[in-house]
Formats: C-alpha cells, sequence, structure tokens
C-alpha cells in the first residue's frame, strides 16, 4: 500500500492502492455515463411501479397499468379464433371432395393444412413430407391404410397404434425377440425377402424359406408378398422400403419386430383443422408442390 499522491502525468490523484509498481488514478466517472446511470434507476422506480415487477408468497405486485401477458395472448387467441372461426366451419360442414372441387375452400384448407403440417407433422415426415427412414413418405403413392381423401382424413384422426379406440392397428411379430424362429431361418427369411424384391438372392435359402414364409408372413403380406392396404402389411415387392431395404436392415426387423407409433389428432384438432390436413396431405401425394395461398394462418 501506499500514500494517496498526484500522478505527474496525468495530474489525476491516485487511490493509494498499488500492485507491482502499478498505481490506481482515482479518476472520476464521465458525468455522461453518471446521468445514464441516475437515469436507469429512476426509471426502474418507475416502472416497479406501474408494471408487475415484485414477486411474492401466493402472487405477485400487479403495477398501476395491471399489465398482463397471460391476458394478452388469451385475448390474442380469442381474436385469432374469431377471424379462423368462419374458415374453420366452412371446413367442418363442407365435405373432402367439396373442399377439392372448390378453389376459394381448397386455398384455405391448403392454407390451414401446411401451417399445421410444419407445426405437428413435419419432425417427422419431413418439411416436405418426404419421410426419413422409420418414417413414411407421404408424397408417393405408396399408403399401408390407403391414399384415398377418406381414408387419409380417418387415419389423422384416430393415428396408428395411438391407443385410440380405432386407431389403425398391426403387428408386426418379433421373431426372433421372442424366439418364435430360430436365427438361421431368419437368415433364410431375409433372402427370400430380398428375392421377392427383385434382387439376387441365395436360391438354397429361398428354397429353404418357402414353407416359412407361407406359415408366417402370407397370412399379412399375401402369398405373393404384395402386402394388403386393408391391414397395413407392406409390399415386399416393390423398391419401398420404410426402415431400409438392405439384409442387415431386414434381419433387424424381422428379428425385432418394428411397430411405429403416429398419434391420434382427433382430440387437438377440430374437425375442419383434420379435413384441411387432409386436403393437404392428398395434394401433395399427388407428386408436386401445392399452391398455396400465401395467407397468414398460424396453427391451433
Amino acid at each position: 500500500m501506499s500514500e494517496r499522491e498526484r500522478d505527474e502525468h496525468s495530474g489525476v490523484d491516485t487511490t493509494g492502492h498499488e500492485w507491482d509498481g502499478i498505481k490506481e488514478l482515482d479518476s472520476p466517472l464521465p458525468r455522461w455515463w453518471l446521468w445514464v446511470f441516475y437515469a436507469c434507476i429512476a426509471f426502474s422506480i418507475v416502472y416497479w411501479v406501474l408494471m408487475p415487477a415484485w414477486p411474492g408468497i401466493r402472487g405477485y405486485t400487479p403495477g398501476m397499468l395491471k399489465q398482463s401477458d397471460r391476458a394478452a395472448v388469451a385475448q390474442d387467441l380469442g381474436a385469432l379464433r374469431a377471424q379462423r372461426g368462419q374458415g374453420d366451419a366452412m371446413l367442418a360442414s363442407a365435405s373432402l371432395q367439396q373442399i377439392e372441387a372448390d378453389p376459394e375452400l381448397q386455398a384455405h384448407a391448403l392454407a390451414v393444412g401446411q401451417s399445421v403440417f410444419g407445426d405437428n407433422c413435419a419432425s417427422c415426415h419431413g418439411a416436405g413430407g418426404g419421410g426419413v427412414k422409420g418414417y413414411p413418405n407421404l408424397r408417393d403413392d405408396v399408403w399401408l391404410w390407403g391414399g384415398s381423401l377418406e381414408e387419409i382424413e380417418h387415419t389423422i384422426r384416430v393415428g396408428v397404434r395411438s391407443g385410440h379406440a380405432n386407431a389403425r392397428t398391426s403387428q408386426m411379430p418379433a421373431f426372433g425377440r421372442d424366439g418364435l424362429l430360430q436365427p438361421a431361418q431368419i437368415a433364410d427369411l431375409t433372402e427370400y425377402v430380398v428375392k421377392l424384391s427383385g434382387r439376387p438372392a441365395d436360391a438354397q435359402a429361398v428354397a429353404r424359406a418357402t414353407t416359412l414364409f407361407a406359415d408366417n408372413c402370407a397370412a399379412c403380406h399375401m402369398p405373393t408378398g404384395a402386402g394388403s392396404r386393408a391391414i397395413g402389411a407392406p409390399d415386399l415387392t416393390d423398391r419401398e422400403w420404410l426402415n431400409g431395404s438392405d439384409r442387415v436392415a431386414i434381419t433387424s426387423q424381422l428379428h425385432n419386430g418394428r411397430n411405429g407409433v403416429m398419434p391420434a389428432w382427433e382430440s387437438r384438432f377440430s374437425p375442419g383443422v383434420i379435413k384441411a390436413l387432409a386436403v393437404y396431405v392428398h395434394v401433395n401425394a399427388d407428386g408436386g408442390e401445392p399452391s398455396v395461398v400465401q395467407v397468414e394462418v398460424p396453427a391451433p
């Protein structure tokens, strides 16, 4: 420590503190900075009085202006519901075919469907509905439960293995995990499925698996392997694969029996919104981007 003294270079007094020969100057803060600081203090006091600021045990001080962000959000949502109410009522009262046949109604449905899809469906099916591994592509014509407007709308409402009373349900057995088949049998079935999709496969394994397929798989996938949309059984003769088409992926599917889940949206969305979403998916499935009128329609 050292005594206060005047610095010969700056002419400013020191604080009396010194570290390794470095002395601290007792320079005053700029006057403009002090006035800004005092103004901030004054502003904070006024804010505490006018706005909600101080928490309490059972609440908070509401402030003289009684400002509430919760009330403001509720008011905005109410205004939004009122704004969308007429369009939603029109969608709910019209049939799916009427919506697609009426250009104005279809434009509204596509705008609503695009918004709802982006917020609720794109995380699994992709922003354009193209799907990813384990999640179906909604832009092709491969549908496990049917691709008509009515069938799409029904699937959206009740979901797949969702727990809904009327949910779409199918069951792929876990042949390996549950001990239904031996590893060698699963390996033969893998070759059989590879052959069904038109690719080269081990002929001896295919021959051994013919009876296995008939006894364990044909009831759902049909004797030809073409599957059945009505019961959600995939076609094994095409080149469309939900969980991968190589031998490792097919063996894993036979061993573990993956059974994906799609939520039932009936309890969350109104009938009109579900119809709009069905129309949006159906138009997308035609193979091109829908012509959407650019109107702002936030998701429910």
